[in-house]
């Protein structure tokens, strides 16, 4: 069985005290015995959670005592990151240029008043976790040791696009062939122009992948003028929401920023008098009068248009409709059985392991024909050799619970993930779901780790790769699995039996006068979430009641908040690690206080179009690792103890500062800058020449800058950039440049063409530069690019020599042999 989140936590929670011992702030402060003498309490007790994980299910007792054991580690975690908070606020006073800030440090903190505060804390800690160690031996519980499996073969799976290989969907042939019989008839006179074919199944049935087949197929693709799909959900159907998804679809452009009759007018002009296929895909919405408002958008398509609606419930079926639905059953035996033999060997493997496929038999029978539920335990097999990790599957004490089939099946796979990108591995950081694994790898680079395994094992879907960053959706049965998962420490809306629980430690809620009636009975919360966003804005006192009851909160989402100024009690908040007021079309300043959060990783300030001024001690923040900031200064505080400072920043944002003229100094000093994103800043005329001293730069994108002129000194190598980190002696590892809508851009600079970068890049995107005429001939020096894609240059007329080392050329979304001409 997978390490289980209660033995993640202690695993977590020893890692941390263990890093707390070689602290020097410690020492000084002398609870050093006190840490040692928790860890030894819990290192005896972690030897029997994995056991305890697997009785837990038949008995009562064993589960109870582990949710007692969460709660306490949970407590002691909470602990440790208080004293860890003092040690970060003891390095940045150390930092400063004089001693003044260490003195002001221990005249503020008294040694011995911490001492006895923290030291009163772990004794009662202490207490608790002996007596749970005490508890542990009426359940004859087996200490186990981690043992690594050794016959596993590990598969690297590429990152797939947002179509369906036809030769992964299986048994859906007679299916397939109605629904395109249904699209390509035209209207007769006594049907609407536009007809709606629902296609209805349970989750996991395979709805989205054979909507998606016949999306994607040739004929398809040839008898419609204009195709759009989109997922919606029982929140998304709102007419405005889904308005703005439909016409993203059908423009390919972002979604604009208007009012819902200018959106209604833009949908309309698209549709009309062209014959459509759009897909509505995951719809839960049964009531008629709402989708009786967004037929008025549709109908004004030429005759044949087509509505194709994936669903669970019958009754969506009834009221949007107007052709027979197409109800999926489950597969066939031998069908599942095809899939699962595809997913858990390589191409023609299977028969070299017959006793491998004779159990894989026995567990498809378990399967109820599910799609999913055969693909996800196919993928979570491949390369495991061993028959009695097989036997172990198809024996497994679940196959017994009374949930629908599906849960059961997710829940083996999902026990087998290695628990533990952006915006996921942002949350997944805040969490505590990432730990150090002691290969010196970067937090960010697990987290990626983390979703290529998820993806893999068919938990995401619609998985498309940009190169900098990854997107994908996940299937809602997924998210049912999160929720049967979580159990006692998450809140949602329906959860009204855990109001006043000690042990909800996360919480989803429709607005901020749900979190504050919470705040009344519950206060150790470390994640707030408004998934809905149909509760109203956060105010200002919503701040100060998080800041003053939640002490504990790690993950806090404020956009489209709606308040001038930021509380100062924000800094009270000594575990906050994201922060996200984007959208705040109101906040003007920051407090001071906000630079004490020594803890926080992740700092959103996008879209923030009236804030001033960033704080002069940004510095401070020692442990950021993502930075997007909106701002109307001119210059970035960067001198001192200013943007320059922040040592552990990964991933730097720069979005819609229209008075930005130039870069702050001291980003030369960023060593652990991996991604710098450049968007929206029509002021902007130059990058800093320092900008080549980003020695750990992977990614560098830009666009929509006007003014801007990358060829920044020319061909003078002692003032232009001239290549990443040639002047400094360090070796480059960008990999990834993106340039979109850059006016002065009529050819690559210098800089990537020559000195280090040119043997790291790999892709190059240019979109948008209408003055951009030609690539160099010197493109042959990039040895490592593998692919480059173009679109919308229309002064570039041929490619030069030299393209054979490419593996993908894309001009205009067209796939292209590297020749010549265009």
């Amino acid at each position: 069985m997978a390490e289980s989140f209660a033995f993640q936590l202690a695993n977590q929670v020893l890692r941390k005290l263990g890093l707390l011992a070689l602290q020097e702030v410690v020492l000084l402060w002398g609870v050093n015995d006190d840490l040692e003498d928790l860890k030894n309490t819990i290192s005896t007790i972690q030897a029997v959670i994995l056991d305890a994980e697997e009785q837990k299910s038949n008995n009562h007792q064993i589960s109870d005592w582990l949710r007692k054991l969460k709660n306490a580690l949970y407590d002691a975690d909470d602990v440790i990151d208080e004293i860890e908070y003092e040690a970060l606020r003891w390095k940045v006073a150390k930092s400063g240029t004089t001693g003044k800030q260490v003195r002001s440090l221990f005249s503020k903190s008294n040694p011995l008043a911490f001492r006895f505060k923290m030291g009163h804390k772990m004794k009662n800690l202490r207490e608790r976790l002996d007596k749970i160690a005490a508890d542990h031996s009426k359940f004859n519980l087996t200490e186990r040791a981690i043992v690594v499996e050794s016959n596993m073969v590990h598969r690297k799976r590429e990152m797939t696009h947002s179509y369906v290989d036809v030769s992964n969907i299986i048994g859906r042939n007679l299916e397939k062939e109605n629904i395109l019989s249904m699209l390509m008839k035209p209207s007769n006179a006594e049907q609407e122009n536009v007809s709606v074919i629902p296609i209805i199944g349970i989750g996991g049935m395979g709805k989205t992948a054979l909507a998606k087949l016949v999306f994607n197929n040739e004929r398809v693709i040839e008898h419609f003028d204009k195709r759009m799909c989109v997922c919606v959900s029982d929140e998304d159907f709102g007419t405005e929401k889904l308005t703005k998804k439909i016409l993203v679809s059908a423009t390919k452009e972002s979604s604009p920023d208007l009012p819902l009759d200018e959106l209604q007018t833009q949908l309309r002009n698209e549709l009309d008098n062209r014959r459509y296929l759009l897909v509505l895909d995951d719809v839960w919405n049964d009531e008629r009068e709402k989708w009786l408002k967004l037929k008025e958008l549709l109908v004004g398509g030429a005759d044949g248009s087509k509505i194709v609606v994936t669903t669970r419930k019958k009754s969506v079926a009834s009221v949007m409709g107007t052709l027979p639905p197409q109800e999926l059953k489950g597969l066939s035996h031998q069908d599942c059985l095809s899939l699962f033999v595809k997913c858990a060997f390589i191409d023609g493997e299977g028969k070299h392991y017959s006793n491998l496929v004779k159990l894989g038999d026995e567990i498809v029978k378990k399967c109820g024909g599910v799609p999913l539920a055969v693909r996800a335990l196919g993928c979570f097999l491949f390369g495991k050799v061993d028959e009695h990790v097989w036997a172990s599957m198809r024996d497994n004490e679940i196959w017994k619970s009374k949930e629908d089939r599906i849960l059961p099946v997710l829940k083996l796979s999902y026990d087998e993930l290695p628990f533990n990108n952006y915006e996921l591995i942002q949350f997944w950081l805040a969490r505590g779901l990432i730990q150090p694994s002691g290969r010196n790898e970067d937090l960010e680079d697990m987290g990626n780790e983390y979703v290529t395994e998820l993806c893999s094992r068919s938990f995401f879907q619609d998985v498309e790769d940009h190169k900098f960053m990854v997107t994908f959706k996940m299937h809602d049965l997924v998210h049912d699995l999160a929720q049967s998962v979580a159990q006692f420490d998450h809140y949602t809306p329906n959860d009204a039996e855990k109001l006043h629980s000690s042990e909800v430690r996360h919480v989803s809620c429709h607005g901020p006068e749900e979190v504050l009636t919470l705040a009344q009975k519950i206060d150790k919360i470390r994640t707030i979430l408004f998934p809905y966003k149909d509760g109203g804005a956060a105010g200002k006192s919503f701040v100060s009641t998080c800041a003053s009851r939640f002490r504990c909160l790690r993950y806090l989402d404020l956009s489209d908040s709606d308040f001038e100024s930021l509380p100062s009690s924000i800094g009270k908040m000594k575990h906050l690690r994201y922060l996200n007021l984007s959208r705040n079309k109101r906040i003007k300043k920051l407090p001071a206080s906000i630079c004490k959060l020594y803890h926080l990783q992740t700092l959103l300030l996008g879209k923030c179009g009236e804030l001033e001024e960033l704080q002069s001690d940004m510095g401070n923040l020692i442990s950021l690792r993502f930075l997007l900031v909106t701002t109307k200064q001119r210059t970035l505080p960067g001198k001192e103890n200013g943007m320059g400072c922040l040592i552990s920043l990964r991933c730097l944002w720069i979005d819609e500062c229209d008075n930005l003229e130039s870069m702050f100094e001291g980003i030369q000093n960023l060593n652990a800058l991996r991604t710098l994103i450049i968007s929206n800043c029509p002021s902007l005329v130059s990058l800093s020449t320092s900008v080549k001293h980003l020695t750990a730069l992977e990614n560098l994108i830009i666009y929509n800058c006007e003014r801007l002129d990358l060829m920044d000194g020319g061909g003078d190598e002692e003032n232009g950039i001239q290549g990443f980190s040639s002047s400094s002696g360090s070796s480059s590892r960008l990999r990834s440049f993106l340039f979109c809508n850059l006016p002065k851009l009529d050819a690559l600079p210098h800089w990537i063409l020559h000195g280090p970068t040119a043997t790291t890049l790999r892709y190059l995107y240019i979109a948008s530069c209408h003055n951009f005429k030609a690539l160099p001939k010197s493109l042959e020096n990039l040895i490592s690019l593998q692919e480059i894609k173009i679109k919308d240059c229309p002064t570039l007329s041929a490619l030069p020599q030299g393209m054979h080392r490419l593996t993908a050329l894309q001009v205009d979304g067209e796939d292209i042999k590297p020749t010549n001409d265009l």
